[in-house]
């Protein structure tokens, strides 16, 4: 098994907190204040896609929550805390879903193989599977296919937002919560507004 060296990161971080200190004085300072993030987001555990890189945000922009495929499960109290946390305390009012083509479990949902305690949560994908079944035997290609269960994954995540009683509350009490569906693309490095591409255009609630 080949070593991995993590001391690279540690010196990685050393010089990055000097660059910053010498770049921004009170940097660190400001951000021991506390955090006044933008937006929550609901993203892919993958390695490939830190909104960080990809988004070019700075520490205390985005409050991020990461699961494998992006799911917003209503029996997910991690996910749930950090929804409440994030619309309640923070006041946060834009949530983004942020899937990626090439999701391994939204492949392994789809390919419908036996992978032990994760089927469970690849349950939840397997209901965007079953709610669009006609729409994607029509594509004929199964790498298309997949992309595109990945972008229908983001939109079912949006709507299991709108039946969380987090975003219910909140719109009852008169705030705006805007959803927004995002994917990224490893083969253009382009993150794609699926509501802009298919023309989504809001429902008043």
């Amino acid at each position: 098994m080949c070593k991995i060296d993590l001391e690279k990161y540690l010196a990685f971080n050393k010089e990055w907190a000097s660059t910053m200190v010498n770049a921004q004085k009170g940097y660190f300072d400001t951000l021991k204040e506390g955090q006044h993030p933008k937006a929550l987001l609901v993203g892919c555990s993958d390695s490939r896609v830190s909104p960080s890189k990809v988004l070019g945000i700075d520490l205390g922009e985005l409050f991020i929550h990461r699961n494998i495929a992006n799911v917003v499960s209503h029996t997910d109290l991690n996910f749930l805390s950090v929804m409440q946390y994030a619309v309640e305390s923070l006041g946060i009012h834009d949530i983004i879903v942020y899937g990626h083509y090439g999701c391994g479990g939204i492949k392994a949902a789809y390919e419908n193989k036996t992978n032990g305690l994760i089927d469970n949560w690849l349950a939840n994908i397997k209901d965007v599977i079953r709610h669009h079944k006609s729409e994607l035997e029509q594509i004929s290609d199964e790498d298309e296919r997949i992309n595109k269960l990945v972008e229908l994954n983001v939109l079912e995540q949006i709507e299991n937002i709108k039946q969380t009683s987090i975003y219910k509350k909140a719109i009852a009490r008169g705030e705006e919560i805007r959803l927004h569906a995002w994917v990224f693309d490893f083969s253009t490095g382009l993150v794609h507004d699926l509501k802009k591409k298919y023309n989504i255009v809001p429902v008043a609630v």
